[in-house]
């Protein structure tokens, strides 16, 4: 094996200062989905495991490592929201980060507004300018390759709706870098934001 190659099977640990893991796999667009539970209580929380997975119909899906407010709730009402964290909302979103118990309403402790949605009965961020309502299609507990389940929990929705600021169409185009998302690095405390001079465009082969 070459020199300059750090290699490791993480079963039997890293050898690091910290685990790189989410940092190889970065940066990730963050689950900040909000929720309620059946007896109505609202929820708001960040998730680092988060991405889209389908076009037709859309789905997304976060993963939470243990069995979470956002996924009981999820599963209890079958919505969600997924809210895009702008680079002005980020000190909002690490605030819904706080480990606090269920009757805690993280909109209310962030100071963030909760927006009626159209589709489904989960409110949204009013201040995101972006949001996706979701309808739950499958709440999966996550195995390993030797087919043990671990404590960590796959939430896919379908998108049912979506919510765009019109400031962020361009001639009919969602612009990605106006809308300044932050995206989640590795690390304990690192972000990344997208600006458009990082933008660069490559067209698929025909």
């Amino acid at each position: 094996m070459p020199d300059d190659i750090h290699f490791y099977e993480p079963a039997n640990g890293h050898g690091l200062a910290h685990d790189p893991f989410n940092a190889l796999v970065a940066p990730r667009p963050i689950g900040w989905i909000s929720s309620k539970s059946r007896d109505g209580v609202l929820n708001l929380a960040p998730y680092s495991f988060f991405n889209a997975f389908n076009y037709h119909p859309p789905i997304v899906g976060f993963s939470s490592i243990g069995y979470k407010d956002s996924v009981r709730n999820a599963e209890e009402t079958g919505e969600f929201c997924w809210n895009l964290v702008t680079r002005p909302l980020g000190e909002a979103m690490n605030q819904t980060c706080a480990p606090v118990g269920p009757d805690v309403d993280e909109f209310a402790l962030s100071g963030l507004t909760p927006a009626p949605s159209r589709v489904i009965s989960v409110p949204h961020v009013a201040e995101s300018p972006v949001t996706l309502e979701c309808r739950v299609s499958q709440v999966l507990q996550l195995a390993g390759a030797d087919g043990q389940n671990v404590d960590t929990w796959m939430v896919f929705g379908e998108v049912v709706g979506v919510h765009i600021a019109q400031h962020l169409l361009r001639d009919g185009v969602y612009d990605t870098a106006a809308a300044e998302p932050i995206l989640r690095g590795g690390g304990p405390a690192d972000y990344f934001t997208v600006t458009e001079s990082q933008k660069f465009q490559m067209h698929r082969p025909k």
